[in-house]
């Protein structure tokens, strides 16, 4: 299995690139799944707690429920990207960057991951998240307290859909693989064959 690389190794050449920012079908594909989850999620939410405990809820009450949502909400594309940033920083020992990519947060560096630790950089926060917000509508199960976690675990799945779309993708990839996410696009990179080695060698040669 190839390792984690902070440089592209030598007889590896581009496969494929995925560029939210310049490829609208592939953009509009993830705001798409974005939209199918936030349904889903906020449908199956209404099985478990009626939404009136959320709409028909009046007072200060409400007020504080509002505040720490939109507060918690902001806390949460943060912390979302921090995650990324810590498993990115820890597979590649390389400085994340982040920034923005219109109005999506997103994190990334210069460095180049294998499949396994791209796919874990991936779907961290889904999974670190998904699994601290459940735990906490274990403890607030009713009311407007459940619909607050509730709404924060809807962002946490449907913000994931660019992740999703493209650890769905790495199935479609050779084992091995490289993958360098600036953040702006995501790169990836096979091993040359035998003959596009020569080849490549050849043209050099040519060259010089």
């Amino acid at each position: 299995m190839n390792k984690c690389s902070k440089v592209l190794p030598e007889g590896w050449t581009q496969l494929d690139k995925i560029d939210l920012k310049e490829n609208k079908k592939q953009f509009w594909i993830m705001q798409g799944i974005s939209i199918l989850l936030a349904v889903l999620m906020i449908v199956a939410g209404c099985f478990i707690v009626h939404p009136s405990a959320f709409f028909g809820v009046e007072g200060t009450e409400e007020i504080i429920a509002i505040i720490v949502l939109i507060v918690g909400a902001v806390v949460y594309i943060v912390l979302h990207e921090l995650t990324h940033g810590v498993f990115l920083s820890a597979f590649t020992r390389t400085k994340p960057k982040f920034g923005f990519v219109g109005w999506a947060a997103c994190c990334g560096n210069e460095a180049y991951c294998n499949k396994p630790c791209y796919a874990v950089v991936a779907l961290s926060p889904l999974v670190v998240w998904g699994i601290v917000f459940g735990v906490l509508n274990v403890f607030f199960h009713d009311g407007i307290w459940f619909w607050v976690i509730w709404f924060l675990q809807t962002m946490n799945v449907a913000g994931a859909a660019g992740d999703i779309f493209v650890s769905c993708k790495l199935f479609s990839y050779p084992k091995e693989m490289l993958v360098q996410d600036t953040g702006l696009a995501m790169t990836v990179y096979r091993r040359m064959t035998r003959e596009e080695m020569l080849s490549t060698a050849e043209n050099t040669e040519e060259i010089l």
